[in-house]
């Protein structure tokens, strides 16, 4: 049998909750019996800088960072951190992109313009590519903080696990309180029209 890894790198901005996300993955695809092997970079989190999370899963896997040209999947939460991380994804890979912006403080402070055009920049460049209006959909809502279980449920589209699988996820890693309006999050985002 083939020992076929899926390699996914979760990009975003401290604060969007993106370690939660990975977290999940990972409890789903354990649950699958799937091995499983994850590694995150915090960097200036507390911030609102840079974090990712690698998150790797098959039959076996022997370590938890994916080298560069090798992502699969590379799920963004805000575009600057989707356009930082394009050159790790294979040819044929998959992006998934949060269709929101986070000024670094370079941009507060006038010293870089913020890119234009992201999204139309990775969609040359990648056939799969998915924009999801996560945050957006997160505000109406009513919890802005939901975006990551909204883009979680995006993304689960990709994965042929049942939709329990992921709820039951969500739920263990969160308080009691939060488990409806997550709950209402997961199915708006795997409802989200996304295409896939």
């Amino acid at each position: 049998m083939d020992n076929v890894v899926t390699n996914i790198l979760l990009s975003g901005v401290g604060g969007q909750g993106i370690i939660l996300a990975s977290d999940i993955m990972t409890e789903v695809f354990l649950d699958y019996g799937f091995d499983v092997k994850k590694s995150e970079v915090h960097g200036m989190a507390q911030r609102g800088g840079s974090v990712t999370s690698h998150v790797r899963f098959g039959p076996k896997v022997y370590s938890p960072i994916i080298k560069q040209g090798e992502v699969d999947i590379l799920f963004s939460f805000e575009q600057l951190e989707g356009l930082r991380w394009i050159n790790y994804v294979k040819h044929d890979g998959t992006i998934l992109l949060n269709n929101y912006r986070i000024n670094p403080p370079a941009v507060n402070l006038g010293q870089m313009e913020y890119p234009r055009n992201i999204p139309e920049i990775i969609r040359k460049r990648f056939n799969k590519f998915y924009l999801v209006d996560g945050t957006k959909l997160a505000f109406e809502l009513g919890n802005i903080r939901a975006a990551n279980i909204i883009l979680l449920g995006a993304i689960s589209n990709l994965f042929e696990m049942e939709e329990s699988a992921w709820i039951n996820a969500i739920l263990a890693k969160l308080p009691s309180k939060l488990h409806a309006i997550n709950k209402k999050a997961f199915a708006t985002g795997k409802g989200s029209g996304l295409a896939i």
